[in-house]
């Protein structure tokens, strides 16, 4: 029996026989067709599958790819079951990470209009509530937005802007702000997610992650820089791990703007996020926080773009002086540091900012600097640009201010009544004449016994500045009197030396 099984097995052909094999029938040749073809086959699905693998290794990369079902990222949410929802979800993040050039002319229409499609699904399926964030959605959102949204903006060839003038410039916009929209909505839909495990999250949303972050405010785009703010605050609100390297990273930004550059589109913005940052510092305030104010938010009143900012600027500071009133001495004597002499649309400026910064003084940081502050303003008063002096002439009817310069005038009053008399004698315009008359009747009525011995000071002054003035004069005249007769002496000794020579 055995014997018979075996005989039915093919026989190993020898090697001799291999000039035999050649000469078949058509029945063999049809059998090593058939193989050929088999063989082809074979091969063909092969290099479908080897596709297949790289496709996925792209989709899936190795690190994120453990325990993840491969799924076409092609197909529609409603064409996959509920199963293979989550992994089509990271199977489509996967996909739009790669960027797609909106700039240049050899841009791709048919590859930006898919991208753009699967981006509009990203969003609809996470806004429907069906996508849960779990740690390998995280890591591919993440990696979908790090490849998007971190780039390197071109060089700045605008000069910087003066003063009010920036807001009179063309904006620029992002020709691939239609993807980058998206890319942002679906960041802040994962920072927004009630169940977010931040342990997780804080892994991928890293400070790596948060500096780059920060780096995208020089945008010119101010549609971005907005959608920026608004991520940034809700990170800075829900992952306290990170509060420490935003506040270091942007003090970073700040000090690079104001001593080297004078050059960054996103101050206004960062400073309005830290206007309610500043407005959650615990009492007593640490001293990396007055440390901020002195060497990063005054400083930034020195460069000339500050009225881009300065708005929030001022927000930031008041609150500061709000948190701890001692600090009103410290911002005062820092505005009087950076005070414009020149450019008077900035010191327009400057005056509203001290007047906000005034109504949160108390009185004994007021009369720490009251001296140096009122020379500083009757300077204004005496301005020739007759909108700095209407402006310094419009703080005497701020009701607070008025009434701490009505309990310290006989300090006050000395300071200003010369700059008021200078006015009356010699400003060109009506309107600051006007109110110069106002503000000495005002200050009269406040005290009058005052005002009149401001004025025989001021008399005695005058009197004892003619006195030296013609002092001045009559000495000059006796210097060129004596210069003279020295000089008629000398020609006549140089006259009667020459006569003698030619006599001999």
């Amino acid at each position: 029996m055995l014997k018979q099984i075996l005989s039915k097995l093919p026989k190993k052909v020898p090697k001799s026989d291999t000039s035999d094999s050649a000469q078949v029938d058509s029945g063999s040749t049809t059998t090593f067709a058939n193989v050929f073809q088999c063989t082809n086959v074979g091969v063909a699905i092969s290099s479908k599958l080897n596709a297949v693998k790289r496709v996925s290794s792209v989709v899936f990369p190795a690190s994120m790819s453990a325990g993840v079902e491969a799924v076409d990222p092609h197909i529609s949410f409603k064409d996959a079951s509920n199963t293979q929802k989550q992994n089509l979800f990271i199977s489509k993040l996967n996909l739009c990470c790669r960027v797609c050039d909106m700039r240049g002319p050899d841009k791709n229409c048919t590859e930006q209009d898919v991208k753009r499609q699967t981006l509009v699904e990203l969003v609809d399926f996470v806004s429907s509530g069906s996508a849960k964030f779990t740690e390998p959605a995280i890591a591919a959102i993440c990696k979908m937005c790090a490849s998007n949204l971190f780039r390197v903006f071109p060089p700045k060839f605008r000069p910087s802007a003066t003063g009010g003038e920036a807001e009179d410039e063309e904006l620029m916009f992002d020709p691939a702000w239609s993807n980058l929209q998206i890319v942002y909505d679906l960041l802040l839909q994962l920072i927004n997610y009630n169940s977010l495990d931040l342990k997780v999250a804080k892994m991928h949303i890293d400070h790596t992650f948060i500096v780059r972050l920060l780096d995208l405010f020089d945008s010119e785009d101010p549609r971005e820089r907005d959608c920026l703010k608004t991520i940034l605050h809700r990170i800075y609100g829900k992952f306290m791990v990170h509060r420490s390297i935003i506040r270091k990273s942007v003090s970073n930004i700040i000090y690079h703007f104001v001593f080297e550059t004078e050059c960054h589109n996103g101050i206004a913005e960062l400073l309005e996020i830290f206007g309610s940052v500043i407005c959650g510092f615990a009492l007593p305030l640490k001293e990396e926080h007055k440390t901020f104010l002195c060497r990063a938010l005054i400083p930034l009143h020195k460069p000339k773009s500050v009225g881009i900012y300065h708005q929030q600027l001022t927000y930031c500071v008041v609150q500061f002086i709000d948190k701890d009133p001692t600090l009103a001495s410290t911002v005062i004597m820092g505005l009087l540091k950076y005070w414009p002499v020149t450019n008077s649309q900035k010191e327009l400026m400057f005056i509203s900012e001290l007047e906000e910064v005034l109504e949160v003084t108390i009185m004994v940081e007021f009369q720490k600097i009251m001296v140096p502050l009122f020379r500083r303003i009757a300077c204004c008063l005496n301005s020739y640009h007759y909108q700095v002096a209407e402006r310094a002439h419009l703080l005497w009817n701020n009701e607070y201010i008025l009434d701490v310069v009505t309990q310290n005038r006989q300090v006050i009053l000395p300071l200003v009544f010369s700059a008021l008399v200078h006015n009356t004698q010699n400003h060109w315009n009506r309107t600051v004449l006007n109110q110069t008359e106002n503000m000495r009747k005002m200050l009269s009525q406040m005290d009058e016994d005052l005002v009149l011995s401001c004025q025989r000071k001021l008399e005695e002054e005058d009197s004892r500045s003619s006195a030296a003035a013609e002092q001045r004069r009559i000495t000059w005249e006796r210097l060129e009197a004596a210069a003279n007769v020295q000089h008629v002496a000398v020609g006549g000794d140089v006259l009667a030396s020459s006569a003698c020579s030619v006599a001999c």
